[in-house]
């Protein structure tokens, strides 16, 4: 599982703050912590109203003192995107596009010859598509400009928009079909999504996540956005990957429990 790390991103209130009182060691401390948590990629979100590429900037520079783990440079803005990235020290995940306005005709130009990769979310001008076939349809289009600029699909994490599920009964289903779809077609591509995302307006929260996960695995989601200092989400994946065939003699969720990874804390 490729695991971007949520916890830099200035819509948490914690983390505005510590970026408002230019707290660096208190952002430091949150990347040591997902790295050494296992996560894949550090994700960066400034979320400020001003002054996001100078924020960006500050914040990737705090996350390499302590990291050598790729950069998920995180942004609505793809003009945000592209003044940051030659911040970071190597290429890592821009987070993201979509089918919206113009944001892969700038940003799929600037990686088409690196080694970057890429989020790109299943919406477009009409908004969020209600139907696994309208959603499959911005996938469809998404792959058309990625084969336009040679930008292979082992590089793209697509993202099928993960809904609520207390506003959309079939939410689960409706994602399992794109999620399966999209992996048919293209089986070397990533298929990813922000976990938490399912449980918006639930009570106890966590335990949503965890079923979410662990049958949108089973669907093909083979990357995510979530909280890696979360030991049972952790747990989850790793229990989940064994279950599923990909891990030779359960080895890796052996050695992840051994490394206290997830399971109680000793």
């Amino acid at each position: 599982m490729i695991i971007i790390g949520e916890k830099i991103n200035g819509s948490i209130p914690s983390v505005a703050k510590a970026i408002a009182e230019k707290n660096g060691e208190w952002i430091k401390d949150l990347a040591k912590k997902q790295t050494e948590a296992g996560a894949t990629y550090i994700d960066v979100c400034a979320s400020v109203e001003v002054g996001e590429v100078e924020t960006l900037h500050w914040l990737i520079d705090l996350v390499q003192e302590v990291t050598d783990l790729p950069i998920a440079i995180d942004s609505p803005s793809p003009d945000a995107i592209i003044a940051a990235m030659p911040f970071v020290n190597k290429p890592g995940l821009i987070n993201s596009v979509s089918g919206e306005g113009d944001k892969i005709a700038k940003i799929f130009p600037v990686i088409a010859d690196t080694e970057w990769e890429c989020v790109a979310l299943c919406c477009d001008d009409t908004g969020i598509p209600k139907t696994p076939e309208d959603r499959l349809r911005v996938f469809a289009h998404i792959m058309e400009e990625a084969n336009k600029y040679g930008i292979d699909p082992s590089r793209l994490h697509i993202d099928p928009l993960v809904e609520m599920l207390c506003t959309t009964d079939d939410a689960m289903a409706n994602l399992g079909v794109v999620m399966s779809s999209i992996k048919e077609q293209y089986p070397t591509i990533h298929v990813t999504g922000a976990v938490s995302n399912i449980s918006f307006n639930l009570p106890y929260r966590k335990i949503v996540n965890l079923c979410f996960m662990v049958l949108a695995m089973n669907a093909g989601l083979d990357s995510a956005i979530f909280d890696p200092t979360n030991r049972d989400l952790m747990g989850a994946v790793f229990a989940t990957e064994a279950l599923l065939g990909m891990d030779d003699f359960c080895m890796e969720y052996i050695t992840a429990y051994r490394e206290g990874l997830f399971g109680p804390i000793k």
